[in-house]
């Protein structure tokens, strides 16, 4: 996760040099708390938050039970976790929905942040749980706002509601009507941001809110605004009473602050991330699981959870045994190779897994640029010449170099991976090989 590259490097590096440690002294415990406090300044959290941070984990290092342990950095370590977790949150706070009638969410915040986007994403995801959702578009002040509420519900198949008034008050009103008089679940609403707050804004923010009675009244936050986005925050809060919150742009080059601050700043939850543009691109926000991310621990159960969304089931332990009974084929290839692009960056899913993180990740060349040449090669190919891709003579190969826009040594290597894939599979069904130089043809 971008967001936190920088100060994950950090972190990772004063816990490197606090594992293993035999013996802890104060001088010690002082120069680390020395240490995290730049790193999280330099990362933007406000300066009150990480005052009061540093405390907490210099009065706990310095406890009796940690100076007489015989593990006292790893102690530390979990500490500083632990601290990061309730700095976060402490436990995820999803929507507080009703189980039967019409739930209003009442999506505001400034201009920029991604809030009509984000009012796509939060209506599939719910869908994909189940939920009936309908979407209003009430931002009559932001040219094509309305027009990109409207593309965004055909791209997902859910309805937007709108009409030709200029007023949001009243079009959220029959916004309401309409949902409750066809059964829907869930109205999310997008209301107008400015550029900045404004008397204006807050007043049709509450008459919006007052006219729809939202149960949720969701903040969206631009995470790349630093400490910007937390004062905005308590902005909104002053005058809207907010019930949590949305971070949006994660997978920015940001620095993290918003992220670290707004909860404590403002007392209300980050409910859900957006980390990148897809309308798949959202997720609970998890505090315990951001701060395994931060520190270079990983965060597998998220990496299982987009697995599981994004990959069928059914359709993987096919594959599965089509590798080992050396079936498989490259349109089998193919296809999986598409489902594992839909989880998202092959760099943000590694960086997922325990120990790795966006540096280390810089030598493995992870190219998805090649990824793409290698779907254009596979594509170029006949059912036949996939099902078999032995067939490929010399006239056939030059045949797709020229039609996928790569070179004949590249679709020689391709071959060669995908066939060697095959004989390791099989070798490994007969217990007789290894992964040992391994390449995937991609």
């Amino acid at each position: 996760m971008a967001v936190f590259e920088g100060l994950t490097s950090k972190l990772e590096n004063i816990i490197k040099n606090l594992r293993g440690r035999g013996r802890v002294t104060d001088n010690d415990i002082k120069s680390i708390s020395r240490e995290i406090k730049m790193a999280l300044l330099e990362a933007d959290v406000n300066y009150k938050v990480v005052k009061s941070f540093i405390n907490d984990i210099a009065e706990k290092a310095s406890g009796s039970d940690v100076m007489k342990s015989l593990t006292p950095g790893q102690q530390i370590i979990k500490i500083v976790h632990e601290e990061l977790i309730g700095l976060l949150g402490g436990t995820a706070s999803e929507l507080e929905l009703s189980r039967s009638g019409l739930s209003v969410v009442l999506m505001c915040g400034l201009q920029g942040t991604g809030k009509t986007t984000t009012c796509g994403k939060l209506a599939n995801l719910l869908r994909k749980q189940g939920r009936k959702v309908m979407m209003a578009a009430c931002d009559v002040h932001r040219p094509a706002a309305v027009l990109q509420l409207i593309a965004i519900g055909n791209q997902l198949d859910i309805p937007v509601y709108h009409d030709d008034s200029a007023n949001a008050v009243k079009i959220a009103g029959n916004a309401l009507k309409t949902a409750q008089k066809e059964h829907y679940d869930i109205l999310i609403v997008d209301s107008a941001g400015r550029l900045h707050i404004d008397e204006d804004m807050m007043h049709e923010l509450k008459e919006i809110k007052k006219t729809v009675k939202p149960v949720e009244t969701i903040l969206v936050v631009d995470s790349m605004t630093g400490q910007d986005a937390v004062n905005a925050a308590v902005h909104f809060n002053e005058n809207m009473e907010i019930s949590g919150i949305i971070l949006t742009k994660l997978d920015g080059d940001t620095r993290g602050g918003a992220a670290l601050s707004v909860k404590s700043v403002t007392g209300k939850s980050i409910k859900f991330a957006c980390m990148g543009e897809k309308m798949n691109d959202i997720e609970v926000f998890h505090p315990d699981r951001m701060a395994s991310r931060i520190l270079g621990m990983g965060d597998v159960l998220s990496l299982i959870e987009k697995a599981q969304m994004n990959i069928d089931a059914d359709n993987a332990r096919n594959m599965e045994k089509k590798l080992m009974e050396a079936s498989f084929t490259l349109d089998d290839f193919l296809s999986q190779m598409e489902q594992l692009k839909q989880m998202g960056p092959l760099e943000d899913i590694l960086g997922m897994m325990p120990g790795m993180n966006k540096g280390q990740l810089k030598g493995l060349q992870i190219d998805e640029k090649q990824m793409n040449r290698t779907k254009a090669i596979i594509q170029s190919m006949t059912r036949l010449e996939r099902k078999n891709p032995r067939i490929l003579d010399a006239s056939r190969r030059k045949r797709i170099a020229a039609g996928s826009g790569n070179t004949i040594q590249s679709v020689n290597k391709l071959v060669k991976d995908f066939e060697n894939m095959k004989k390791m599979f099989k070798g490994m069904k007969n217990n007789k090989r290894s992964m040992k130089g391994f390449n995937l043809p991609f």
